[in-house]
């Protein structure tokens, strides 16, 4: 199956009021929260985000992480649940090993259509920085921290800045769309994702270390935020499963940026969206482009120029509008946005040493 490419130019054109909105760019809408609905996952081209943008960015990280692990781990934060800096590899856990729901989920799928197993923690690194205003009082400080900048990188703040400011853009007018294709006001969720924790959150996968087929450098989960969005990797090796148990291998053509659902937005919709499960491994493909780069003397390291947006941490998730008369929301409960994230990160092995957090 191949997913569906959005191109957010006519709607980034236009008045951006559902009420106003041309036919056709409310079938455009509608066709945003009917994919995000059935997929969990989205092919967009907006005109803001470049390919040139992209190959920056990941230039950029490349470089970081071919640093040593000592230098690396001067960016550490672990008592601030790595919510910024740097985490290493080995921290993060898959949620498929320390999950028995998702366990029997995965169980359940045709074989041709289960996760690989993973062994233990991820082996990948990842990088956290803030993107966009934080709220002046909150009572989630550690979810809204100070970023960490790396020394001998003089460009980092501005790449990283630029670079995500642009993706949450992204995200903002999928976001509106996807209100709008959902009947509910075109602000419904931008509105609640002011000043969110968004975090730009590249991973770094060592392909020289951990290039063997089959390695998984992220095993089956979802992500725990509103909306999930990727530019293109230079190694391919993601997989997303959709709504119906079917396991799709994602190709970004050159230029898009892929959108996943994540746990905000299915809570938001009462379930209407789905969080999206995912996985990243080592397959045939990745071992091609794995030679091809050994064979141009690149890079080796597998950087995925990924965002993570959220709802503000103070904000309340609840389902909105008519979703709160679905006979699902009551599984969905009003909790506050940093007070789920805390839960989630629990799961997940991010609580740092932050002992007094549940």
């Amino acid at each position: 199956m191949e997913l569906p490419v959005i191109d957010l130019h006519p709607y980034l054109s236009a008045n951006h009021s559902g009420d106003t909105l041309t036919p056709e760019l409310k079938t455009i809408c509608s066709e945003v929260s009917k994919t995000l609905r059935e997929t969990g996952a989205l092919l967009v081209k907006d005109p803001r985000c470049s390919a040139q943008d992209n190959d920056r960015f990941i230039d950029m990280m490349e470089r970081y992480f071919q640093q040593p692990d000592e230098f690396k781990r001067l960016q550490e934060r672990p008592n601030l649940h790595y919510q910024v800096g740097v985490t290493p590899e080995g921290v993060e856990v898959p949620r498929s090993l320390v999950d028995e729901e998702m366990q029997k989920k995965l169980k359940s799928l045709p074989k041709e259509c289960q996760p690989l197993t993973p062994t233990g923690p991820d082996p990948k690194w990842r990088y956290m920085w803030r993107i966009g205003s934080r709220p002046s009082t909150t009572k989630f400080q550690e979810l809204n921290s100070e970023p960490v900048i790396p020394e001998g990188f003089p460009e980092w703040k501005e790449t990283m800045d630029s670079w995500g400011s642009k993706m949450v853009s992204a995200i903002e007018a999928v976001a509106e769309m996807a209100a709008i294709g959902f009947g509910l006001p075109n602000d419904a969720f931008t509105g609640l994702m002011k000043q969110g924790p968004h975090l730009l959150a590249p991973t770094g996968s060592d392909l020289k270390r951990h290039g063997k087929e089959g390695t998984v450098f992220a095993g089956y989960h979802y992500d725990l935020n509103f909306l999930t969005i990727h530019g293109r990797s230079r190694f391919p090796g993601l997989s997303i499963w959709l709504r119906n148990g079917k396991k799709v291998e994602v190709k970004v053509p050159v230029g898009c940026l892929l959108i996943q659902t994540g746990k905000q937005i299915e809570w938001l919709t009462a379930g209407e969206c789905i969080a999206g499960m995912h996985e990243v491994v080592v397959n045939n493909r990745t071992l091609d482009a794995i030679k091809a780069a050994s064979q141009e003397n690149r890079s080796l390291w597998r950087v995925s120029s990924t965002l993570f947006s959220h709802i503000a941490s103070d904000a309340v998730l609840k389902p909105l509008g008519h979703f709160a008369e679905s006979p699902l929301a009551e599984n969905y409960p009003p909790i506050c946005a940093g007070e789920f994230v805390e839960k989630e990160l629990s799961v997940i092995n991010l609580k740092g040493n932050k002992g007094g957090l549940q």
